[in-house]
């Protein structure tokens, strides 16, 4: 492998019913800071059935070009199909790094793609850089510069490692949705569309999709909303979560919360925030019973306004937190709650 061959920022533009994913957006705004440190270009890879109406949108957040692979053999996602697609365009076009998003659908695709090109993968990121590697000189070691350093947690959130791939190309990995932040939408902005299509066999590893059936939820989606109420193991009990509720409805917010409350069975996974949950970024979040750990703050740190109160005056969520308030949650919120009624009242 000639690594010099292998230039520019790639990303999957994972699309659903012709319908660009969030996470898409978001690659394609980090994929533009990283060519931007390494001079270069930005490409999104779109692949799906008469899905080309999708680029300008894409060019719009920031791709410079876009490749599409358009077939009615992608209309669904499938295994196989959009594995071949994707190898086919790295083969083709020769990346030097190739970011996915950690969806149920990037999940099984980024590893595939990577055994198939014979390159690493580096999964569920939440921090890509451009630095040296090694980051830290070792004395009789070359360090190489301009590499894809790849963040993630690691043995259970304890500890945060730090990966890269200096030997084989692509550098690829798989980044958590919301960890990253679309560009400002330029409208009208241009990309060079190039159409490619590596051909499409089945064989016996295509499989046959007999009926899609959509699921139908209730559950709001965390990583929409602009204001969480998050509730933790503090809350007491599921039946106590009504007063965060109540809080939620006044502000207009919606209500998330902890591992400790999944585990306990008291809210559906849906609402987790976390790093075995969502990431998300909210204009204000709530950390009502949280004592803060680093599995919980990686999911919510990046919110603009951290609201805590704990009864713990030692809870770590205080070290995150732009307000905090110390007492009982089952005084406070309730009063925070009728203080908010009457100044809305009044307005």
């Amino acid at each position: 492998m000639n690594i010099q061959d292998y230039k520019g920022v790639f990303v999957f533009a994972q699309q659903v019913d012709n319908v660009l994913s969030g996470i898409a957006l978001e690659l394609v705004g980090k994929g533009k800071d990283l060519a931007k440190d390494l001079g270069t270009e930005v490409t999104a890879v779109l692949v799906g059935s008469d899905v080309k109406g999708l680029a300008d949108e894409l060019a719009e957040y920031g791709a410079d070009k876009v490749i599409v692979v358009d077939d009615p053999e992608l209309k669904e996602y499938r295994t196989e199909p959009y594995a071949h697609a994707l190898a086919s365009v790295i083969n083709e076009f020769k990346p030097e790094i190739f970011l996915v998003g950690a969806t149920a659908i990037g999940r099984d695709l980024g590893p595939r793609v990577s055994a198939r090109i014979h390159t690493g993968l580096t999964a569920d990121c939440t921090q890509l850089d451009i630095g040296d590697f090694p980051i830290n000189p070792i004395p009789g070691k070359e360090q190489l510069h301009n590499q894809l350093l790849m963040t993630r947690p690691a043995f259970g959130g304890n500890t945060i490692a730090t990966i890269a791939c200096p030997d084989f190309r692509p550098q690829m990995a798989t980044v958590r949705p919301g960890v990253m932040q679309k560009a400002s939408r330029e409208a009208g902005r241009k990309a060079v569309v190039v159409e490619f299509n590596p051909g499409f066999t089945p064989n016996d590893k295509y499989v046959e999709i007999l009926e899609v059936v959509k699921a139908v939820s209730d559950v709001a989606d965390i990583m929409d909303a602009k204001i969480l109420v998050s509730g933790g193991r503090g809350v007491g009990s599921p039946e106590n979560f009504k007063i965060l509720e109540d809080l939620a409805e006044v502000i207009g917010g919606t209500v998330s919360c902890s591992r400790a409350v999944v585990d306990a069975g008291w809210k559906p996974k849906d609402l987790q925030v976390g790093q075995t949950g969502k990431t998300v970024r909210p204009n204000v979040y709530f950390a009502i019973g949280i004592s803060g750990a680093i599995q919980h703050v990686a999911g919510m740190e990046e919110a603009d306004i951290i609201i805590a109160i704990n009864k713990d005056d030692t809870a770590p969520i205080f070290d995150v937190a732009d307000y905090g308030i110390v007492g009982d949650l089952n005084k406070i919120v309730p009063a925070l709650t009728e203080r908010l009624k009457a100044e809305l009242a009044a307005k």
